[in-house]
């Protein structure tokens, strides 16, 4: 079925004009409760003056445009079938909206994803105090240009793009090439997204196999990992990272195993890069394939669950563990990082991608029942994101026990920094690893979509060419968590790599070109906005060379 609505050139378009609104064809059958119902007679009235209207006026002229008052209104609204049968929708659209408080939870729920993670470890890169700065500056800018993206619609005069999302906003300033480079940014932020959950969910296996296997033989590693005593250990993974200490890494043994043959052969089979990559391929791949994947979104719930029990995590471990902070401004001690690192620019990527929601915020916000509260509910979402970003980071970084530990043993995971024996952590490892397992045929099938339909022009063109698809995308993941398991890396890769585009580039260009062709443009303005266009591209520059 389709919507019959106004042709383009009667669209209300405007805020001087009124909102654009359906109107009625010339129906045989108009069915409400009685198949055999007649159209109404206000109704064929109705429809009549606007069939007036629209032979009164040209194409390009606008000032005969049917007035609101013969346009009928929202809950006269009709689908009308090309067979002849045109049904009456039940409800409005303002019975579906959302109130603002879920639209913000929409967007904060969005946006949190696998970058809370590596908050602590971005903040490590850039050293405590122009970590907490970068993070607040980079949100602002994130949020500025979100604003830039969300508005791009409305500024497009005599067009109308209600139903536009940013792609197509690129396609009307740029052309095709604004279309299919805003599509490849895009599909760069959604593989990259996959790539870091493949890596993540050989992680979370590997410990959680781990932890059932030392409590089913009551092995105890913790003699044999590099760490804190006491009950709340904290362990140093790679304890060579540390430039001020004489630390050598240590080779991690089982203890008290009681068997060496079996817990040998344990571990050649049960290998984080070796072999877990592997194991999830016969779980993961078929799951791509499907045709729809609305049986996963049902599911989205664990990642508020997750997100709030790492909240709950991190507070109970910075309780138990205390502070242990110390400032240097520039110079690194044995246990400490400087105050400010040159290695800052790492941070700045991941942060591009932990608050990225640009290339869907749009939608996010078709749903919120107030328009008019558009700015201010995008602006309290990302100071909620921001917050709980700077929440887990500088927490996790304040309650990091050093000394003994170094501060460079954050790890870009820091999870890792818990031994697998920890319960919290392992429940922790659990809800997550449940949670990436019904998100990622989810991200698949949103990469599948714009793929699959910007080159057959069929989201589902044939199963090999789907499996075709689905093989080269998890074979990245393989290979990234076989031979590069940096999450850390990665996410800020493809984080400056996507922002380039879609955060920095296309949305100050657009602004540029709305003001110019308002006549409005002025230097500061222009200025600004190159400065961000250059950011944008420094951002990316600076991931080859840290």
């Amino acid at each position: 079925c389709v919507s019959i609505y106004l042709s383009e050139q009667h669209q209300l378009t405007g805020s001087e004009h009124g909102p654009k609104r359906p109107f009625h064809v010339e129906p045989r059958n108009i069915v409400e409760d009685d198949p055999q119902e007649r159209v109404s007679a206000e109704a064929a009235i109705l429809n009549s003056r606007v069939n007036y209207y629209s032979r009164l006026t040209a194409s390009s002229d606008r000032l005969l445009s049917p007035p609101n008052h013969v346009i009928p209104g929202p809950e006269e609204l009709y689908i009308y079938s090309p067979l002849g049968t045109a049904f009456k929708v039940t409800g409005s659209d303002h019975s579906s909206k959302n109130p603002s408080i879920i639209t913000i939870f929409a967007i904060w729920n969005t946006m949190m994803g696998t970058s809370i993670l590596s908050i602590p470890w971005g903040i490590k890169q850039a050293g405590f105090t122009l970590g907490i700065i970068i993070l607040i500056f980079t949100g602002l800018l994130m949020l500025y240009c979100c604003y830039i993206v969300l508005k791009s619609p409305k500024a497009i005069p005599y067009v109308d793009a209600s139903d536009w999302e940013f792609p197509d906003v690129c396609r009307y300033y740029f052309g095709k090439f604004g279309q299919w480079s805003s599509w490849f940014f895009s599909m760069v932020s959604l593989i990259g997204a996959m790539v870091v959950y493949w890596v993540l969910m050989s992680n979370f296996l590997y410990n959680s196999g781990q932890f059932i296997y030392n409590y089913a033989h009551n092995v105890n590693m913790s003699d044999s990992e590099f760490g804190t005593n006491g009950s709340d250990k904290v362990i140093c993974p790679f304890p060579n990272t540390d430039p001020g200490g004489n630390y050598t890494t240590s080779t991690v043994y089982f203890a008290n195993s009681g068997n060496e043959t079996s817990d040998v052969s344990f571990e050649n089979w049960w290998s984080k890069t070796n072999t877990i990559p592997l194991y999830l391929i016969p779980l993961l791949l078929p799951l791509l394939c499907f045709r729809s994947a609305s049986f996963f979104a049902r599911f989205t719930f664990l990642g508020t669950i997750s997100v709030v029990y790492l909240i709950v995590l991190v507070t109970i471990k910075t309780v138990h563990l205390g502070f242990h902070l110390e400032f240097h401004w520039f110079d690194t001690s044995q246990f400490y990082v400087p105050e400010f690192r040159l290695l800052f620019p790492q941070f700045t990527g991941v942060l591009t991608l932990a608050f990225f929601i640009h290339n869907c915020i749009i939608t996010l916000m078709k749903s919120n029942k107030h328009q008019e509260n558009n700015v201010r509910d995008l602006s309290v979402a990302y100071l909620l994101v921001g917050l709980t970003y700077l929440y887990v980071g500088v927490l996790i970084f304040a309650a990091f026990p050093s000394p003994p530990l170094s501060k460079d043993c954050i790890e870009p995971n820091f999870l890792d920094n818990f031994p697998t024996s920890d319960v919290m952590v392992f429940v922790a490892r659990t809800f997550l690893l449940f949670q990436m397992i019904t998100v990622y045929p989810l991200l698949g099938y949103l990469v599948r979509v714009q793929v699959m339909g910007q080159i057959f022009g069929n989201h589902y063109p044939s199963f090999f060419h789907v499996l075709a698809l689905n093989i080269l995308i998890v074979g990245s993941g393989v290979l990234m968590a076989k031979f590069y398991p940096n999450i850390g890396s990665i996410i800020r890769f493809s984080g400056a790599t996507c922002g380039l585009a879609l955060v920095f580039v296309f949305p100050a260009l657009v602004q540029m070109i709305s003001l110019r062709r308002q006549g409005v443009l002025r230097w500061p303005s222009a200025l600004f906005h190159t400065f961000l266009i250059l950011l944008g591209v420094a951002n990316l520059l600076a991931q080859f060379f840290m």
